[in-house]
């Protein structure tokens, strides 16, 4: 397997698309067309604090982390959260959310960042099989109010 992980660029862009899509598919959410643009516009956007960091297998883009920084008040260098993650469903399995997540983590050192956290459904098992050998729920639960 020719995997290699890199930030994407504008010409990402249909590639990136297809899996979104996917992803919105996977957790049955339906964004309007521009949120969607929005969303990659700022992902290409230097001055943007969301990036995102793609799975290339053979020269194919398999899978995406879609990850910002933000202050805190619990620690003095900033978190990062991974927004969204996705892998095709076509190759899951193959250690390749694992990759994206050592990639992040290696950013993370890297600039001195504090913690990277995530979110999944409580329903996401083979995600949550994933992400529980990196470390153990911390319990917290989230509370969304929508406007």
């Amino acid at each position: 397997m020719d995997l290699s992980i890199r930030d994407a660029r504008s010409d990402d862009q249909d590639a990136w698309l297809k899996l979104w899509n996917d992803y919105l598919a996977f957790y049955n959410v339906d964004l309007a067309e521009d949120v969607t643009a929005h969303t990659w516009a700022r992902i290409i956007d230097p001055a943007s604090r969301v990036s995102a960091r793609l799975a290339i297998q053979d020269g194919n883009v398999v899978g995406f982390a879609i990850h910002h920084f933000h202050d805190s008040t619990w620690v003095k260098t900033p978190d990062c959260y991974l927004e969204d993650l996705f892998i095709d469903a076509n190759i899951r399995g193959r250690g390749i959310g694992r990759a994206l997540i050592d990639d992040l983590i290696s950013i993370c050192r890297e600039k001195g960042w504090s913690r990277l956290y995530w979110h999944t459904n409580e329903d996401n098992e083979r995600a949550r099989k994933l992400y529980d050998s990196y470390v153990s729920s911390d319990g917290h639960i989230r509370y969304r109010i929508k406007f």
